[in-house]
């Protein structure tokens, strides 16, 4: 999230947190569900959009306008989230909706923190973005930009069925419409980046030729969160075609030390 949108966000993140911090899971995940809904309204309606960020219009006119859309229709909680977030300066229309979006993905990581799953949940999120990158098939039938979003949040659904939490299979499911407007693969990571984060950690994507044991995994988070000062979740795909070595990015830092780029740097050395 860009610095302007933080500023933005952040009154109505603090006011999700205060929630949270009093509410139940199941308050949590009916916020959660309501804001998605709030979220596909506004992608739906974009004179809706454009009316709520009007800066010619008074905040309070624009939360008196929430406030009558939504009114007996979901939570009151949920009405006054939305009010915070509209009463904020964006800038654009679809600033708003990708927030209102954030925040419904913040409530349901709130309530998978209060029953203590997630770092299941980030788990699961990363490993089914495995299992799709390698079946092309899957990947395909779940990246049809032609099949509708319910039908293919249901295959996914269905093969997380008994494996996964509610919690990653809603994600999934966000994850397969776009969060953000960034493609399934995409936003898979950057959900699995926000789990994290409500864990207070970094994500470290690991390339390996071999699988590396639990030691291994844990002796490298341990090095990488005394350099980045800051715990470090290690999730690892393995690649035999780096022949050895490791890749390791955090975020826009790339270590590369894997066998295939030294071959690549040597042979474009002999060429020159």
């Amino acid at each position: 999230m860009e610095t302007g949108m933080r500023e933005s966000y952040g009154p109505a993140a603090d006011r999700l947190a205060e929630y949270a911090a009093q509410a139940s899971v199941e308050s949590l995940t009916r916020v959660a569900r309501e804001l998605q809904s709030v979220a596909d309204l506004l992608a739906r309606e974009p004179r809706l959009r454009r009316a709520l960020v009007d800066p010619a219009r008074e905040a309070s006119d624009r939360a008196d306008l929430v406030r009558t859309l939504l009114r007996s229709k979901v939570d009151e909680e949920t009405v006054a989230l939305v009010e915070v977030l509209v009463s904020q300066r964006w800038p654009g229309p679809n600033a708003l909706r990708d927030a209102t979006e954030r925040l419904a993905v913040d409530a349901l990581l709130a309530s998978a923190g209060k029953s203590d799953e997630l770092g299941e949940v980030e788990d699961e999120l990363f490993r089914f973005g495995q299992l799709v990158e390698a079946a092309p098939d899957l990947s395909a039938a779940l990246s049809d930009p032609t099949a509708p979003v319910q039908q293919r949040g249901d295959l996914a659904a269905g093969l997380l069925d008994g494996k996964a939490r509610a919690v990653t299979i809603q994600l999934v499911r966000l994850a397969l419409a776009g969060f953000g407007g960034r493609s399934f693969s995409a936003s898979l990571s950057r959900l699995v980046e926000l789990t994290a984060a409500a864990r207070e950690r970094t994500v470290a994507y690991v390339t390996s030729a071999v699988p590396l044991t639990e030691a291994d995994e844990e002796q490298l988070g341990a090095a990488l969160a005394q350099r980045y000062g800051r715990q470090v979740s290690v999730r690892v795909t393995v690649d035999p075609e780096i022949l050895g070595g490791l890749s390791v990015q955090i975020g826009s830092d790339l270590y590369d030390g894997t066998i295939l780029r030294r071959l690549t740097e040597a042979r474009a050395a002999l060429t020159r």
